[in-house]
């Protein structure tokens, strides 16, 4: 009864979406507010069923009902409460359903919130945005459908892939989708934009909090299946440059740019038809990312077994949406009339700059994603693009970016004095050289361009630092004064310090972790010891655990730091009997910011173990810069400009007008 009641939601929520997808925006065109106002009420109803349905899916896996086709292949009674939550989103359909159902809660949160938007806007945003969920909600009912019975319910089911069943998994899926699915508000409102034809600095406030939310959401996420993928798979990197990884940091640098160039729309009224642009393209390539994981034509530890009818429908789902919205963009933007003009030396400029180096960074990750399978589909010719490529190609695009970022937020708007600017930021450059002096002096071994890359990261820091010291007069004014003036700084400004701050810490955690880290691949027995960085791991003996659902071999090792016990670390394998499969588990002691990481390889004949051990110096500045920029970007999102938003226009005429050259 549970899984048809799941069913049936769903099947309400595409009978909601379709009315919802049509009616409004018929509405908007006749200028008829009761048809307008339908929008609203679809699009939380639409939201309660796909809640519903989602709420049923999970029910059937807490209760292990293995005669629910997806519960029997990635389930087990065995399991964990917590992996049994997980195991809702950790196959093709449940995640599937946990698309849309984030995407009817943005809809939804429009619906509720968007109270000061015109009504026309909100009716064509809600019904684009209903467009896309129908097309989802098609794919899982024809080709996806998590709800399918078998006809004799098995006594156990199969287990969930055993890589999965990881706290990472309950954080990283719903993070990443909240802002893979949350880019569609701002694809919505440019749609909605372009139908109207009438795009302006109110229309760049309304979506910049949506726009701002989902890149939140994906920085987190991202970084969060890092880390899983850093500890979990047990080798001990934090990027590989997968295609499926690729695909969550292409809308990231597209989301990236599409905030800064929202900035400039909002504030000078300029941009607009890029701005527009980025916000098609933003959610495009994360329907693009939606196909390579769930098409087949990847093979990766990300992507889910599919067959060739998904693939086709969310290739169809690409062309209409991409294809559409491209379409709609070049037939309107001509009509769309430009806003104020800009000197080059200004934070416009400036703001223009980092946009054309995100987007050249992001074309270079989408080229050497997609063209080694466009090749293969047209010559079956196979090849490999690695790290050596994006590091020679994506990492030099960073650097011009990185040096600029200083100046942005110091620039006047309209025509800026970079002479006075490169004067305030004078502490922030000489920080910078000593950083890299330092580096050379101390470090000694390693890339000569490593220390470059730590003096870039202070000198990110220090100009960050600069402008919050600019603004509140500190060493300049009375503490009462700077306290004062601290507290009167919009949140946005302490939002942008923070994320260029954060994004500053993630860079030092790279070159760190990538320069100066140290690895050994030891077979050793008990007794004996390992030496590493500074540190001595002793190998106490091996001892048998049992979990839930697995059983694991489990190695002990204490380790000492100039003789002194300092901890102890104890990798394992865990060996899952109803999957036939084995995982290692990779230990990890936390050293400040640093980590000693270790995995266990292959038990040999003599009775020794092969072990790894890696020393990594600041890797954890790594995560803990993008929960930094996160967390800038919600001290952003709390600024009271953006959560009001744009005041609510006067009534328009019954005919829309093109917006008026200035």
């Amino acid at each position: 009864m549970i899984p048809e009641l799941g069913h049936y939601g769903l099947v309400l929520a595409l009978a909601l979406g379709l009315i919802q997808a049509v009616v409004p925006m018929i509405g908007a065109a006749k200028r008829d507010a009761s048809l307008m106002r339908l929008a609203t009420s679809t699009a939380i109803m639409q939201f309660v069923f796909v809640a519903l349905s989602f709420a049923a899916l999970t029910e059937c896996y807490v209760t292990s009902d293995f005669s629910v086709a997806t519960v029997f292949e990635n389930s087990h009674s065995m399991m964990p409460l917590l992996y049994k939550f997980t195991s809702v989103w950790g196959n093709h359909e449940g995640s599937m359903l946990l698309w849309v159902l984030i995407l009817s809660l943005f809809g939804a949160s429009v619906a509720a919130f968007g109270g000061n938007l015109p009504a026309s806007l909100k009716a064509n945003v809600l019904a684009v945005q209903s467009w896309i969920a129908c097309s989802f909600y098609f794919f899982i009912l024809l080709t996806s459908n998590p709800f399918l019975r078998l006809a004799r319910a098995p006594f156990e089911g199969r287990d969930l892939n055993p890589i999965l069943q990881d706290i990472g998994l309950a954080v990283h899926p719903p993070l990443l989708y909240l802002g893979y699915v949350g880019f569609s508000i701002a694809f919505s409102f440019a749609i909605a934009a372009l139908i109207e034809g009438r795009i302006d600095a109110a229309w760049a406030r309304w979506v910049r909090p949506w726009t701002l939310a989902a890149w939140m959401f994906l920085t987190v996420g991202i970084a969060m299946g890092s880390y899983w993928a850093y500890y979990e798979l047990g080798w001990g990197g934090f990027w590989f440059w997968d295609p499926v990884e690729n695909a969550s940091l292409m809308p990231w640098l597209a989301g990236t740019a599409l905030l800064h160039s929202a900035v400039v729309m909002e504030k000078r009224n300029a941009l607009k038809i890029w701005t527009i642009l980025l916000a098609i393209l933003t959610f495009s390539l994360s329907l693009v990312g939606t196909f390579l994981v769930r098409s087949g034509v990847l093979t990766s530890v990300h992507t889910f077994a599919s067959d060739p009818r998904r693939g086709i429908f969310i290739l169809g789902i690409l062309v209409m949406f991409i294809g559409g919205g491209l379409t709609l963009f070049a037939w309107r933007a001509s009509m769309l009339k430009q806003g104020g003009l800009f000197a080059p030396v200004s934070r416009e400029g400036s703001l223009v700059f980092n946009n054309l180096f995100l987007t050249t960074a992001c074309l270079t990750v989408f080229v050497g994603t997609l063209y080694p399978l466009a090749l293969e589909a047209l010559t079956g010719e196979k090849i490999s693009v690695g790290a050596p490529f994006f590091n020679l190609t994506f990492a030099p695009l960073f650097i011009p970016l990185l040096f600029a970022m200083p100046f942005g937020p110091m620039l006047a708007w309209k025509r800026g004095d970079l002479l006075g600017v490169s004067q305030r930021l004078f502490a922030a450059f000489g920080i910078g050289l000593v950083a890299v002096a330092l580096t050379f002096a101390v470090m000694g071994g390693g890339s000569l361009l490593a220390p470059f890359g730590i003096g870039l990261a202070f000198y990110v820091v220090a100009g960050a630092l600069t402008d919050l010291v600019e603004r509140t007069g500190l060493f300049r004014m009375p503490m009462k004064t700077v306290s004062a003036r601290a507290g009167g700084l919009p949140r946005s400004v302490w939002g942008t310090a923070f994320a260029h701050l954060g994004l500053a810490l993630t860079l030092l955690g790279i070159v760190s972790a990538s320069t100066w880290g140290s690895e050994r691949i030891v077979s050793v027995k008990p007794k004996q010891t390992i030496s590493l960085a500074g540190y001595d791991l002793t190998f106490d003996g091996m001892r048998q655990q049992a979990g839930s659902n697995y059983r694991a071999t489990a190695a002990k090792f204490t380790v000492r730091a100039g003789g002194q016990v300092i901890g102890e670390m104890e990798p394992s394998k865990r060996n899952f009997t109803s999957r036939a499969s084995m995982t290692n588990e990779a230990a990890l002691m936390y050293l400040g910011v640093s980590q000693l990481y270790m995995s266990l390889g292959d038990i040999n004949d003599d009775g020794s173990i092969a072990v790894r051990v890696y020393f990594k110096p600041l890797v954890l500045l790594i995560w803990l810069g993008a929960i930094v920029m996160a967390f800038g970007g919600g001290l952003s999102l709390s600024d009271r400009r953006l959560r009001v938003g744009a005041p609510k226009p006067a009534a328009k005429p019954s005919k829309a007008a093109l917006q008026p050259a200035e």
